[in-house]
């Protein structure tokens, strides 16, 4: 059986003398969604940088599409394809959203107006506002921004730290939509969300941390199912 596109495998790690991780997995197959969910301070963002590379494991690895990647810089993983939205910072509020979406492909050396075209069609608000400063938009908006920023490097991974964090349910429900049509062209989604429920619903594959540990694994679906996860993760 092959492996996943992407996998943090058996991550153990953290800040300082303290691991947060504890021999924790999360992969991604090409395509798909996968969803870290678990309470607050279950490492679930931890585990996210810890695949991007932001943090040093001691003991692990990260693969992509095969290749042993544990040793690279988060830049140099950007250039071999994986694109990460933190969950605040995320964009530069003073310049347009044209030009955050510019600095998206700093990377490029090819021409990206297809890519930009691309960007404005799964993000229409973004082209009518490509002009005004990207400080200006509403929350769910500067989210589009920093997804499309990244969208720009052309990832065949897209991480998201907690895409709707701060958003109204009904924009939370758009941006999961663009999400799943993301997922549809080939680029494989990593994200944490603490929107459980929502996120497992359209995840192929979820993972329930606990101290930094695997608690559960398995399709979105089933987690969503389970009298187990529900009762301690989804509120019944």
């Amino acid at each position: 059986m092959s492996e996943p596109f992407l996998i943090g495998d058996a991550m153990t790690g953290g800040y300082g003398g303290a691991d947060i991780l504890h021999g924790c997995t999360i992969a991604v197959e090409k395509g798909q969604i996968a969803v870290i969910v678990g309470p607050n301070g279950a490492g679930k963002s931890t585990a996210m940088k810890a695949v991007f590379g932001m943090l040093n494991l001691r003991s692990g690895a990260v693969r992509l599409g095969g290749e042993d990647i544990t040793a690279l810089s988060p830049q140099a993983r950007v250039n071999k394809g994986m694109g990460f939205v933190p969950q605040t910072n995320n964009i530069f509020p003073s310049m347009s959203v044209e030009e955050n979406l510019e600095m998206g492909a700093f990377i490029r050396t090819d021409d990206y107006a297809q890519t930009m075209e691309q960007v404005y069609t799964l993000f229409p608000i973004l082209r009518d506002k490509r002009h005004q400063a990207a400080g200006e938009l509403s929350g769910g908006q500067r989210q589009q921004v920093a997804v499309g920023r990244a969208l720009m490097t052309k990832p065949s991974v897209l991480m998201l730290d907690e895409p709707t964090a701060g958003v109204s349910p009904i924009v939370m429900d758009e941006l999961f939509d663009r999400i799943i049509e993301i997922a549809r062209t080939g680029i494989s989604i990593l994200m944490v969300e603490q929107n459980a429920r929502q996120a497992l619903a359209i995840a192929d594959k979820g993972y329930v941390l606990v101290q930094g540990a695997n608690r559960f694994t398995d399709t979105g679906e089933a987690l969503l199912a389970d009298p187990d996860v529900r009762r301690s993760f989804l509120g019944g």
